[in-house]
């Protein structure tokens, strides 16, 4: 009992520090450097709003309105100073920032020296976003309760889990690619590395983490390089189908592969659903192991099998479904412009949708039979208490 409190409280005090650590780096004043000019984003209150320029009211097209916004800045150099930063209103929905008096909104404040001897000075400050990360910071929270409260000792094996992911995404994956490094080349070590620690944390150093581990490894290795097959030399998609997309060529003195972007977005979007099948594979056997340890590997094989494709339609259904509820205003938009059939099917974006769909799912489905096989065939030996 004393053993696994330590362990609990162990693995708790990580997540708390994770999360510190998170909370802080969100938290802290982006700067940028430019020569003798400094850039500043941080978050601010809305004390007042002011309208500094309605445009003209016999013009037919409104022209952009400009307010003047005081706000109280909250972090940073001028922490708790009240400044005079002004908000550009263009008519265009999804574009301007709404602030009302009381909001928290961020803040981009420019300071420039006129001489390398004098003192910066703010040069601009303009509202570029509203504050949402308190919104979804309690959503976390009370993700992270239900899932430890529920969970128990799993549920914390599970945080982690998620920690080891967030870090291998944000703090490895992302700057490598941002460097312009082969997409491909990067994302399959970090997942595979992501995937190892991750059935480490939830299963141990067990025959089930083992076959959970290469199960997922031969689902993604399929997905990755169907996507390459019928990606790139079939459908001739060349990962440019949205705005976002195509902005990556523009960035300067890196060369970004914008179709090994694609295809690794497709591995990194299947990972948990294969992950999910697998371990859930593994457990199965293992447990019908343990009910009935006088089973050979080919009948354990055959139980993992069973539970498989239980597993495997649910777990399918849940990618199309969660790639289709991403392209839902574009799939709406074909629709209602009624665009014809036959050139919407073959856009670059939908047919990138559907092959993360379909290449995520045959991977899905692979690493069931992989994962049976390999789990039937370790537990020869008694399985691990």
């Amino acid at each position: 009992m004393f053993r696994h409190f330590k362990t609990v409280l162990m693995l708790l005090l990580f997540v708390i520090f994770a999360i510190n650590s998170a909370s802080a780096a969100e938290n802290s004043p982006s700067t940028i450097e430019l020569d003798t000019v400094q850039e500043y984003y941080v978050k601010a209150k809305v004390l007042e709003i002011e309208s500094l320029d309605d445009g003209s009211p016999n013009d037919s097209i409104p022209m952009m309105q400009e307010q003047l916004v005081k706000v109280e800045i909250l972090d940073g150099k001028y922490s708790g100073q009240v400044l005079d930063a002004r908000n550009t209103l263009s008519g265009s929905a999804g574009i301007d920032i709404s602030a009302q008096e009381g909001d928290q909104v961020i803040v981009y404040i420019s300071e420039m020296a006129l001489t390398s001897d004098t003192q910066p000075e703010i040069a601009e400050i303009y509202v570029v976003e509203k504050v949402r990360s308190n919104s979804y910071k309690i959503l976390l929270g009370i993700f992270m309760g239900l899932l430890v409260l529920i969970g128990g000792i799993q549920g914390v094996k599970a945080l982690v889990g998620l920690g080891f992911t967030g870090a291998g995404i944000f703090l490895v994956l992302l700057p490598a690619l941002a460097e312009g490094r082969p997409p491909l080349l990067v994302t399959l070590p970090v997942l595979m590395a992501v995937t190892l620690l991750t059935m480490l944390v939830v299963a141990g150093f067990s025959r089930k983490a083992l076959a959970a581990t290469l199960g997922t490894a031969g689902g993604l290795l399929v997905a990755g390089l169907l996507a390459v097959l019928i990606g790139g030399d079939l459908a001739s998609l060349q990962g440019l189908g949205t705005e976002e997309e195509r902005m990556l060529l523009y960035i300067e003195n890196i060369h970004i592969n914008t179709q090994g972007i694609l295809f690794s977005g497709i591995l990194l979007g299947a990972l948990g659903a294969i992950m999910d099948v697998a371990m859930s594979v593994a457990s199965a056997v293992e447990e019908v192991k343990k009910a009935n340890p006088t089973l050979s590997p080919v009948q354990l094989t055959r139980a993992g099998m069973q539970v498989g494709r239980d597993v495997m339609g649910t777990m399918a259904n849940t990618l199309i479904l969660a790639y289709a509820g991403g392209a839902l205003p574009f799939l709406v938009l074909y629709i209602s412009y009624q665009a014809p059939l036959v050139y919407w099917l073959n856009t670059e974006f939908i047919a990138s949708e559907v092959l993360r769909a379909v290449a995520g799912s045959i991977g899905l489905i692979v690493s069931v039979p992989i994962t049976a096989a390999l789990a039937g065939a370790l537990s020869r030996k008694d399985a691990s208490p």
